[in-house]
């Protein structure tokens, strides 16, 4: 199904409105049409977690190459999930960080370190940042899954892999992850070893990781790997363990490798790896391995699919595969790797501008996206912010995405099962739930720990382009809302819902009598009072689902 296709289904069912389907540019040649406000905003709504009408007017002023340099532009991160509200752990004063600090069997510190690290996830989400760091670290947890880990700092660590620098090299990520001590639980690695060696990761690690099956060409031959591989990866990784797992005596999680459990012998890979053989490497043979892989160049298809499924569409067919796929993994490869150029290129191609609104938005990214690009702003001490993302890290996990809780070890089926993809994230379960939440975010419902978080429609409409204006007025919030402008027919049932039956000047006399006595409660109660009802409509309408 082509994008175009796929936005009139979900919102024109009809058969016969399908027919006639305009096909994006099949290559990665960059982007040189007009820059508008809505390409600048389709940018953001792809890079970020919620951008303001500010942000969509700076991002369009400043165009697209200087808007991807700094989307792109990511500095290490330096701040830590904490202590916000526990004496229970002795080893971490209220207000410092746990990441680096022993476990505590008798105050079972899991408890609450568990709500820090939810919560400050939940946190770096909902800040705005005008870059991609968090968009790529998403897409990294979802490449490299874990779950079920009942060690916080196992958790953290592995996560700030990704975080400290998302746009990175994915062959680095593979040997990082091979021997994270998160990963080697997950995945048994820690149980693996010369006298048992454990196929687990091993089958990972070609199948969802680096390569991928590729068609069935017989008897345990998946074309780009067989189960002979398998076996000889298997033991090629013996020895590795994990170290610190809520221990009460170490302050560092790590890992570590065990040279009287690894498999000394030589193995041998299959056809599909040229007969190659590794031979003994110790501690340093994983590496080898991993060289080896990503030597094939079907590594670089896979990993390039993954991201154009993250950023751009889900179907790839064999023009896609082509044009698109082809030279975004020839890119990969001439960079040995490393992932920054390919995103660039894929988010500046005229390929990603030619349509918008053809995805789904995650669970994450429609609960942090509602908050930030309408200027809600989780404030409060400590206790109040990390209670509050923690909530908004729950109400995630109602919506079927749970951060460090990732359903199998191929990620969330958004990304990869057939036939649906993106529609996963709305069932009869969750698409109340959505509306739900914008429901209290526009008409001051949502409330948590005594802080209220809402929509002030009032200050986030100031800087529109002319709010006096009802038709620019609403053309600026669907900028901000929606992935595609109005047309005739919704721009004229949102004015009447504004002002039935009325004239279009007498939204302007009402507000600009506002404006001249700010401190009438009757005055800003009736303008505020519509505003909030704009906003909720909009925010319930089809198109607020899509990005």
């Amino acid at each position: 199904m082509h994008r175009r296709s796929f936005f009139q289904q979900l919102l024109e069912p009809s058969p016969e409105k399908q027919k006639s389907v305009t096909l994006p540019p099949l290559n990665l040649e960059k982007y040189t049409g007009p820059w508008t406000h809505a390409h600048a905003a389709h940018l953001l709504r792809r890079s970020v977690f919620g951008a303001r009408y500010e942000d969509i007017k700076a991002f369009y002023t400043q165009g697209m190459d200087i808007s991807l340099s700094i989307l792109t532009n990511l500095q290490p991160v330096t701040d830590l999930p904490i202590n916000y509200d526990f004496e229970s752990d002795p080893n971490v004063p209220i207000g410092t960080s746990w990441v680096n600090k022993r476990f505590d069997p008798v105050n079972n510190t899991n408890n609450y370190r568990f709500r820090s690290l939810n919560g400050w996830t939940m946190g770096r989400l909902m800040a705005r940042e005008m870059n991609l760091r968090e968009k790529m670290t998403l897409f990294w947890h979802n490449h490299f899954p874990i779950a079920d880990i009942n060690e916080a700092r196992y958790n953290f660590k592995y996560i700030d892999t990704f975080r400290q620098n998302p746009l990175g090299n994915f062959k680095d990520f593979t040997r990082k992850m091979t021997v994270d001590p998160a990963m080697l639980r997950y995945l048994n690695g820690n149980q693996n070893t010369k006298n048992a060696p454990n196929e687990n990761y091993a089958r990972e690690l070609l199948e969802l990781f680096t390569i991928g099956k590729g068609p069935i060409a017989g008897p345990g031959d998946y074309t780009n790997y067989t189960e002979e591989d398998v076996l000889a990866i298997a033991k090629v990784l013996t020895g590795w363990t994990d170290v610190g797992y809520r221990s009460p005596n170490l302050d560092i999680v790590t890992s570590t490798f065990r040279p009287n459990q690894h498999d000394t012998g030589t193995k041998k890979l299959s056809h599909r790896f040229n007969n190659i053989t590794i031979n003994n490497g110790g501690a340093e043979e994983y590496k080898t391995l991993i060289d080896i892989i990503f030597n094939k160049e079907e590594v670089s298809r896979f990993i390039a699919r993954k991201l154009y499924r993250w950023f751009v569409f889900y179907a790839i067919d064999e023009s896609i595969e082509n044009a698109v796929i082809a030279p975004l993994a020839q890119i990969i490869r001439d960079n040995d790797y490393e992932i920054k150029p390919a995103v660039i290129a894929l988010l500046s191609s005229a390929h990603f501008y030619s349509d918008f609104g053809c995805m789904i938005k995650n669970p994450l990214d429609f609960i942090a996206s509602a908050t930030s690009q309408n200027g809600i702003v989780v404030a409060g001490d400590m206790v109040q912010q990390y209670t509050t993302w923690n909530a908004f890290f729950q109400f995630a996990s109602l919506l079927q995405m749970r951060y460090y809780g990732l359903p199998s070890v191929a990620g969330w089926k958004a990304y990869y099962q057939e036939p649906l993809y993106y529609q996963t994230w709305i069932n009869s379960v969750t698409l109340p739930l959505r509306k739900s939440y914008t429901d209290a975010l526009a008409t001051l419902n949502l409330n948590t720990r005594g802080i209220r978080l809402d929509i002030d429609v009032l200050n986030t409409i100031k800087g529109f382009s002319n709010p006096a204006d009802i038709e620019s007025l609403i053309n600026d919030v669907a900028l901000v809302l929606f992935p595609k402008p109005l047309n005739e027919d919704q721009l004229a049932t949102l004015k009447e819902l504004m002002i039935p039956g009325l004239p279009d000047y007498e939204w302007t006399v009402e507000y600009e009598a506002h404006l001249a006595a700010p401190n009438d409660l009757v005055l800003r109660r009736a303008v505020e009072g519509k505003l909030r009802l704009l906003y909720a409509y909009m925010m319930k309408m089809p198109e607020y689902q899509l990005s």
